[in-house]
Parts: structure tokens; sequence; C-alpha cells
């Protein structure tokens, strides 16, 4: 038995500079971090040749072989990198996350991500976080025609606060080496809600690849500036500026929405508002946009009313801390691992710890 955690992430700024038509002539730079709220796999063999694979949240199950095609949603991705890995049809895999589906925090990526992991630790196959998230993002984007961009991969893979760098022939993750006081404090000011509404980004995304790839004179400049905000929130965490940094994030959501009208909606738009005229200084929908998680950056004397009104619209906080391991390992019975960058814990009692607390 083997089983691994991923986690999800908050992008603060530079989504949409990771799409590959965007940062092979312009390069990209993304600004997240990881927080603790986990995708979890469990990969165990199936004596009867067959493969099992379940999702607790989309509540399907499918059995079958290398040439059954699962409806849709993980099961989907699960089949992209069994086939990916030419991995035996012989296995049973079991997917949970701590996030619904569709929260805009990288979820399926992250899913990707920890299912690589396994199956490299499973076979002895010395893949880097690097070419974890590479084959992650070839995966998705190849397999699945997924027109997708390439933070949530990398963020996933390494966790952490990252500055991530991307150009046409590598991507650099660049830790922030913050002091720990400016960390605690930001994660303090930071409050995030699930505005109730999952999105596919896939709608989104693509219009955005087709308008850079033509190199639309509007859609170019807004990633433009979206980037150079998103270096600006870099120096400002750095700084311990969090006052200019949450101002950044507002600068750089309106800009946001400028690259299609479904980004947002009237609900966004009226919770956010309602937050900044509470004391929140600024804040964005995490991903690609159109539902999902709103993240806000808030001074703590403000949090209780903006906690306060934005319930009262139907917006349900979720609780979070930033995380700094990455992609891993908790539990192999398989053998010994012999793999250096993965950590493993032997112990009988983490089969119940690594399945998602209830919500």
């Amino acid at each position: 038995m083997l089983i691994g955690r991923a986690p999800v992430r908050i992008s603060f700024g530079g989504g949409g500079t990771d799409l590959q038509d965007y940062y092979n002539d312009y390069g990209g730079l993304v600004l997240s971090a990881t927080i603790n709220k986990y995708v979890y796999g469990i990969l165990t063999p199936n004596p009867d040749g067959h493969c099992q694979l379940i999702s607790a949240d989309y509540q399907r199950i499918m059995v079958g072989g290398p040439r059954t095609k699962p409806a849709a949603g993980e099961l989907r991705l699960v089949k992209a990198v069994l086939d990916e890995f030419k991995a035996p049809y012989s296995t049973n895999v079991f997917l949970a996350s701590e996030v619904p589906p569709g929260t805009g925090l990288g979820s399926s990526g992250a899913v990707v991500v920890n299912l690589l992991n396994i199956l490299a630790t499973l076979y002895a196959k010395p893949l880097s976080r690097q070419g974890i998230a590479e084959l992650a993002y070839r995966v998705e984007s190849g397999r699945l025609g997924a027109p997708i961009g390439k933070q949530d991969q990398y963020a996933s893979a390494f966790g952490g606060i990252n500055c991530i760098k991307f150009s046409r022939h590598r991507v650099y993750v660049e830790p922030l080496r913050l002091p720990e006081a400016t960390v605690r404090r930001l994660q303090r000011n930071l409050i995030l809600f699930f505005t109730g509404n999952s999105r596919s980004a896939w709608d989104i995304l693509r219009a955005q690849q087709e308008s850079t790839r033509d190199k639309a004179p509007l859609v170019l400049d807004v990633l433009h500036r979206i980037k150079h905000l998103a270096v600006e929130m870099k120096k400002a965490l750095e700084a311990g500026d969090l006052q200019r940094f949450g101002q950044l994030l507002d600068e750089s959501w309106q800009l946001k929405k400028h690259l299609s009208p479904i980004i947002s909606n009237p609900l966004i738009d009226d919770a956010y508002a309602t937050a900044r005229l509470h004391g929140a200084l600024g804040g964005k929908i995490t991903g690609a946009g159109g539902g999902g998680c709103l993240v806000l950056y808030c001074e703590e004397d403000a949090q209780p009313d903006v906690r306060r009104v934005l319930r009262s619209k139907g917006l349900q906080q979720m609780e979070f801390a930033f995380e700094f391991e990455g992609a891993r390992i908790i539990m192999n019975t398989s053998g010994p691992a012999r793999r250096p960058e993965v950590q493993h814990e032997r112990r009988a009692n983490l089969l119940s710890a690594a399945l998602p607390r209830p919500r």
C-alpha cells in the first residue's frame, strides 16, 4: 500500500502568464503559496487483474482495463496518469480531497502530481520535483488536451511560498526567504472564502490562450501588467510591506477582469465590493475565475466585520495555514524507499490520519 498527498495552492499574482503561448515569447512569473489542504491518493494491488478507480469527491467508481473510458472528473486524470506511466491495470486507486472540486485552488494539478509521485515511488523511478511537475503538466495538457498553465503542478510538487518563473526552455522555482514574523502576519491577514460556485476553468483559459496566440493587444497588455504587479507583490512581501501587498492584490484583480467577461460575476463582484467596504484591502478569485474561492487580504481588526457580511451572503470561510513540504509519501508498505526526495513514515495508524477530516 502507498498513500501520498499533495497540497493545493493560493495564487496571488501573475496568473495567465504561465500559459505556454505567453511565456514562450515574453516569459511568465507567478507568485503563489501552498496551503494545508491536500488531495490524497491510496494505491493498492488488485489481484483480480482489473483496475478500480474510486473518487470520493465525485462519488464515482470505475472498474475496467486499459480500454475503459472514465466519464469525467478525477477518474479521467487517474487513467491518463496510469497510461502515461504505463502502469499495469491491476491496481486499486482511491482519491479524496480536502477541498471541493472547482475551487480554483489547483486541485486537478495536485491530483496528477500526487499520483505521479506515488507511482514513481512504487517503481523507484528517479523523478525530481521538477520532473514530476513537468510530467504532470504533460499529462493534463497533452493526454487530456487541457488549456492549462504550469503553475499548479509546480506549486503542488514543491510546496511553500514561491515566485515561479516560466520561460521557453525552463521553469525556475524561487522560494521567498521571508522572516518568520512576516509569514505569520501574512497568514493571519489572509482569509479565504468558498463562493459556493464550482466551475471549470477550461473555457476561460482556452479563450485566453487563443487571444494570446493571436497576440490580441488588450490581452497582452493586461498580462504584461499583471506580471509586473506580481513582481511588485514579491518585493512588497520581501520588504515586509503587507499593506502594499494587499493593495497590489486589488490592482491585479481589477486588471484580470479585463481578460474575459466571465472571470467574475455579480455574486463575486458584490462579495468583493462588500468585503472592501468593510475593511479588506484587496483580494481576488483564486485560479482562472468564474467561481471558486475568494482570497482577501484583511487586517485582523477588520476581519470580524468582513467574515460576518460574507457569511450573510452565503460564502463559507475555509481555514488554512501555509505548508512547505509539497508532494510527499506518507505511508509506504510496498518496500524500502529509494527516492531521497520523498519522505516516508511507517506508522500503522497513518491510514486514518491521511484521510481528509470531515467538513
